[in-house]
């Protein structure tokens, strides 16, 4: 193919992309939620996946694709047509996989691109009902007395939570045995039956169960009281300065999606948090809305990403 071939192939493409984008979404689109059902991610993805689709026109369907920390699932959009039909709603265990997985089959930062955020939440640290503690002082003093038999629940080997176990016994001076399942739906449901002792998980993905009595919450990681759970205590005012953990999640596409479907794709989200059903939702939940710029949202993941790794640096867990 000579030279005056391919430009004016190219230039052909380039000419369809509006319409193209234009004609964005003409069918359902798909939109992988790395981890199994009923964890945080998936909590925060199925109203904002219903509130798009009707702002779209279009079906937004959940694809859960669970496992490894919710990079099994963020590889499968990396890898995907970077048309338009296939957006990836990871979290902040997207920037800590991106610190300790040795390997990964992609790069968050250049094989995927960041759309927006959808939702900013403090973690909370809750126990299981059957541990004798109410408050933080209490759970460390139960942990210092029981040595070798505590131990904290995560998402998975690698994800924030398990980092967020081992800072937290670092900086309480206790040692406890992390535990890792395949999502935070199933360390929930393995706390809740008493198996292990105690995980951090975003409040949203925690509210329920701390609503209907299921887990004894201990304290949030925010600076400040959630206004949504006001009588449950922050981390730093139960004696560990600053100790501040927050989750956020946010919407990706695979590298190269046109330009103008990034756009029409955030601004749905901002339309969506306009929605006075949807703020309320999120009130519930515990969360902040999102609706960032592709850019400020690409700032967030750079920082994270070099937060969490000087975390993966001085605590020394690294997955391969």
């Amino acid at each position: 193919m000579t030279s005056l071939i391919r430009c004016v192939l190219a230039a052909a493409l380039l000419a369809a992309l509006p319409s193209f984008a234009q004609d964005w979404p003409n069918k359902p689109v798909k939109m992988i939620v790395p981890f199994p059902p009923g964890g945080g991610t998936d909590t925060v993805a199925r109203p904002l996946a219903a509130k798009l689709s009707t702002i779209l026109g279009q079906q937004v369907v959940i694809d859960n694709r669970g496992g490894a920390g919710g990079t099994i699932g963020a590889a499968v959009a990396a890898k995907s047509p970077p048309d338009g039909y296939t957006v990836l709603l990871y979290s902040v265990h997207g920037a800590v996989a991106a610190a300790a997985y040795k390997t990964l089959s992609y790069d968050l930062e250049k094989d995927l691109m960041p759309v927006t955020t959808a939702a900013i939440f403090p973690d909370v640290l809750v126990a299981a009902n059957r541990v004798p503690a109410k408050t933080l002082p209490e759970l460390i003093a139960y942990a210092k007395a029981n040595p070798g038999k505590i131990n904290c629940g995560s998402a998975g080997n690698g994800t924030s939570r398990h980092l967020s176990c081992e800072m937290f016994a670092s900086a309480a001076g206790f040692k406890a045995t992390h535990v890792p399942y395949k999502g935070t739906g199933p360390a929930t449901a393995a706390l809740i039956a008493g198996e292990i002792d105690y995980i951090f998980e975003a409040l949203g993905s925690a509210a329920g169960q701390i609503r209907g009595g299921t887990v004894r919450p201990i304290v949030v990681t925010s600076a400040k009281r959630s206004p949504s759970f006001p009588e449950i205590p922050t981390a730093i005012e139960s004696g560990m300065a600053g100790f501040e953990i927050t989750s956020w999640y946010g919407l990706w596409v695979p590298a190269g999606t046109p330009p103008a479907i990034v756009q029409k794709l955030q601004q749905a989200v901002v339309k969506a948090f306009a929605d006075a059903d949807l703020k309320d939702t999120w009130f519930k939940l515990g969360a902040e809305p999102g609706g960032s710029t592709p850019e400020e949202f690409r700032a967030l993941v750079s920082k994270e990403i070099a937060k969490w790794g000087k975390v993966v640096k001085e605590s020394g867990v690294t997955i391969e």
